[in-house]
């Protein structure tokens, strides 16, 4: 499984080599009662790229209330990427399985 670290900023691209944009958050989701996490999906801007990587989180990666409402300004046009689409990532880029159009605008 992925890092979170290991994701933020890399280039998206879609299954017929069209650029999607850059990853700017990672969603994740708690396991109960486990210490561990799991990707549920990427947040992806072709406008912003990597500027605003953890500008939205606080240090225990909640969102305060300031953050949250700049995060409905920041994620503004961003792509939702369910984890399930991605084939591979490594070298700085997300290689996906679905098409830019089949995917869902935030």
């Amino acid at each position: 499984m992925a890092g979170v670290s290991e994701l933020m900023g890399q280039s998206v691209w879609d299954c017929r080599g069209v650029w999607v944009g850059h990853v700017v958050d990672v969603r994740v989701v708690k396991h109960k009662g486990e210490m561990r996490h799991s990707v549920y999906g990427l947040l992806v801007s072709g406008l912003r790229g990597p500027v605003f990587m953890g500008l939205t989180r606080g240090r225990e990666g909640r969102f305060g209330w300031l953050s949250e409402w700049l995060a409905r300004i920041v994620y503004v046009g961003c792509t939702f990427v369910p984890w399930d689409t991605v084939d591979a990532y490594g070298e700085g880029e997300v290689f996906l399985k679905a098409t830019r159009k089949e995917l869902n605008r935030v």
